[in-house]
């Protein structure tokens, strides 16, 4: 069976949104790409600053609280469904929980024909990219850079350290085809 959702898990600034808009541009097949920046944008503003929704400390942590967590759950049902129903998906996400993230995809999904990516990125680069970025807490890269793949078990890696968003995709496109049986372009 293909492949109907595409998990990229990695800590911020790894690079996971640029390998989302890439893989959109290297498969044959429409994928939507939704990232967890997508549920958190869409979220009323109240949610966005700690107590029950997200919130981000001056270090950049990230906590979140008991509404955050089932809009999340909601968030990811939908996902789901949507793939159920012939959707292709790229997910964006950053497992705060490690292991215990993956299981409530894991959950959530089923049978789903998942393949799950782990992003790496050292720890100084991402910091260094979310510097640039300005719209992140500072600190938020390195503190998670190790953290979101703890337990975390993939089917493929890549590592966006000095590696492009494109040569990423191309490597995770490659990987669907050789799983599939096709032969590389």
């Amino acid at each position: 069976m293909n492949t109907q959702v595409i998990v990229l898990n990695g800590g911020s600034s790894s690079g996971k949104s640029g390998i989302a808009r890439s893989l959109q541009t290297v498969l044959a097949d429409a994928w939507l790409s939704l990232s967890i920046d997508t549920l958190v944008d869409a979220m009323p503003a109240r949610l966005t600053s700690g107590g029950d929704g997200i919130g981000f400390t001056d270090d950049g942590g990230v906590d979140v609280g008991q509404e955050f967590m089932a809009l999340q759950d909601a968030w990811i049902a939908g996902l789901v469904t949507m793939a159920r129903t012939g959707a292709h998906i790229v997910v964006d996400d950053v497992f705060l929980g490690g292991a215990a993230s993956q299981q409530g995809w894991l959950d959530a999904l089923g049978d789903v024909p998942t393949l799950w990516v782990g992003v790496r990125c050292d720890a100084a680069v991402a910091e260094s990219r979310e510097a640039v970025r300005g719209d992140r807490v500072a600190g938020m890269a390195a503190k998670q850079a190790d953290v979101v793949h703890k337990g975390v078990t993939y089917d493929l890696e890549v590592d966006t350290t000095s590696t492009e968003s494109m040569d990423c995709a191309r490597t995770i496109a490659a990987h669907l085809r050789s799983s599939r049986g096709d032969r590389p372009d």
